[in-house]
């Protein structure tokens, strides 16, 4: 691996601290809903308001949630976990302590790998641990007060912590990426970071090379990549600044201001011991048979990382293409049913064009029209199978790459879905009869004396404008390629 960057003859020191919420339908310890958006106060039991009397059950789908990740990094998943109690106080916290693990959490170790300006990296995990989040504080409709919505206490979460293995916030930002497409490969996280289900804590301190690691500042709950990156950049120069003039860095949460664009301190960090950390008395140990595992292995997907060696090895894409056919499971799937529809039953060479040609496609006019409307390949009104109708009529030469566009455009639109009846009502059908264009070509060369000459003294450009008036003489429905052959047999 390079040396990192400095900035400022500073390095920077990042680890990460993500939340992602898990797909079950129920909570960690209770049976009430997880939906998102219910009315405030509707989706909160016995269990959740912490009425007296009350005691925690824990959730198996939680639990296998925590397993499928665990395989996934390839970290220990500890035949024996212990929940305790996080003690502090907050109004939306009812019982005035958080359940979650401490000392012994489910998932032990682990990377995360990802590739940043081309070059692979890989960020080490220090652990995951199953916990219940709190409530949530509304302030916006209460002049002067603020309203307790504990829809969200109990919900299930695997707090995902890093290394301190980031170096920069591009790296971080990566990193995150790579975390959120994989928690959402897997189904065990909805990842919409809008509404809280991935959300990241950021870890920054600063040092001069070779120095111990700095005092780090924590920035809390940033919900999209983009704050992640402006929140860590802010703070890496406020932190320099600091240092610069002398003054010491204070350990402390801080939050990031999107309007902003800055910092601030919320409160000082709190340390292990500020939370009175004890096994919680309500709770067995969490025992996790290695049959239990062994079960959730043999159910889980293909990893991107497996599926995209795959992807180049079988069909013969190049790794930066394999990757992107792999930015998520619904992506790949669509990938590899355009593919079968391309290549069908071939094999070696042929197979590997029909896949080069069906992600080309996936890369080019489906992520621009995907981009554009803000959707995701889940949304594409494109079936899969039209869309390789088109690419075979592409590469059968039935239509040229600019006339696919605009059969693409038709399709796209929902205008029709049947390929070639768009291709025959818009008059793009390419001109493949050689005699026919023949013909066209003996009219240009006899109507461009000039060209020939500068073409047969070796101007390239004049042999370009040639075939241009070819296309022009069969308003474009000439195919360039078979054009150009028969324009050099004509001239030489």
């Amino acid at each position: 691996m390079n040396a990192p960057a400095l900035i400022r003859g500073y390095e920077v020191v990042i680890g990460l601290e993500t939340h992602a919420q898990l797909s079950t339908r129920s909570k960690i310890f209770s049976g009430a809903s997880t939906q998102f958006g219910a009315a405030p106060n509707t989706q909160a039991c016995a269990v959740d308001l912490a009425l007296p009397g009350s005691l925690p059950v824990m959730n198996r789908g939680a639990v296998e949630r925590a397993i499928q990740f665990g395989l996934a990094v390839q970290a220990k998943v500890a035949p024996l976990s212990i929940f305790a109690r996080k003690n502090y106080f907050y109004p939306d916290l009812p019982k005035g302590y958080q359940i979650s693990q401490y000392e012994i959490p489910v998932v032990q170790g682990g990377r995360v790998e990802f590739v940043l300006n081309g070059q692979k990296r890989s960020v080490r995990l220090t652990r995951a641990h199953l916990e219940e989040d709190a409530g949530k504080s509304l302030h916006e409709d209460y002049h002067g007060q603020t309203g307790i919505d504990l829809n969200r206490a109990g919900t299930p979460l695997l707090e995902i912590v890093s290394e301190p293995d980031m170096r920069s916030s591009a790296e971080a930002v990566e990193y995150a990426k790579a975390l959120h497409t994989l928690v959402v490969w897997l189904g065990i996280c909805d990842g919409n970071m809008q509404e809280g289900s991935f959300r990241c804590d950021a870890n920054v301190s600063v040092r001069k090379p070779g120095e111990a690691l700095g005092t780090r500042r924590e920035i809390k709950n940033l919900n999209s990549f983009r704050f992640l990156q402006q929140a860590i950049d802010f703070e890496v120069q406020w932190q320099i600044d600091r240092v610069e003039d002398g003054l010491a860095i204070e350990q402390a949460t801080v939050l990031f201001n999107p309007d902003t664009g800055e910092t601030r301190a919320m409160r000082s960090k709190e340390d292990a011991h500020d939370y009175r950390y004890f096994p919680d008395p309500d709770l067995p140990p969490l025992v996790i048979a290695a049959e239990w595992v062994e079960r959730v292995k043999a159910a889980m997907p293909e990893l991107p990382a497996a599926m995209a060696e795959r992807f180049q090895r079988d069909d013969g894409l190049p790794a930066d293409d394999a990757l992107l056919m792999t930015q998520s499971l619904a992506f790949s799937r669509y990938y590899e049913a355009v593919r079968d529809g391309c290549v069908g039953s071939k094999d070696g060479p042929a197979r590997a064009v029909g896949a080069k040609l069906a992600a080309n496609w996936l890369m080019g006019e489906v992520s621009k029209r995907l981009n554009a409307e803000d959707r995701g390949i889940e949304a594409a009104t494109l079936a899969p199978a039209t869309l390789a109708a088109l690419i075979r009529r592409v590469a059968d030469a039935t239509v040229s790459n600019n006339g696919a566009r605009q059969v693409f455009d038709a399709l796209w639109s929902g205008e029709s879905s049947d390929v070639d009846a768009v291709i025959e009502a818009k008059g793009l059908k390419q001109l493949n009869d050689t005699g026919a264009l023949l013909a066209i070509v003996d009219e240009v060369i006899a109507a461009n004396a000039k060209s020939v000459e500068e073409y047969r003294a070796g101007k390239d450009k004049a042999f370009n404008a040639l075939v241009g008036q070819v296309m022009k003489a069969s308003k474009g429905k000439a195919n360039p390629a078979q054009a150009g052959e028969l324009l050099r047999q004509r001239l030489s």
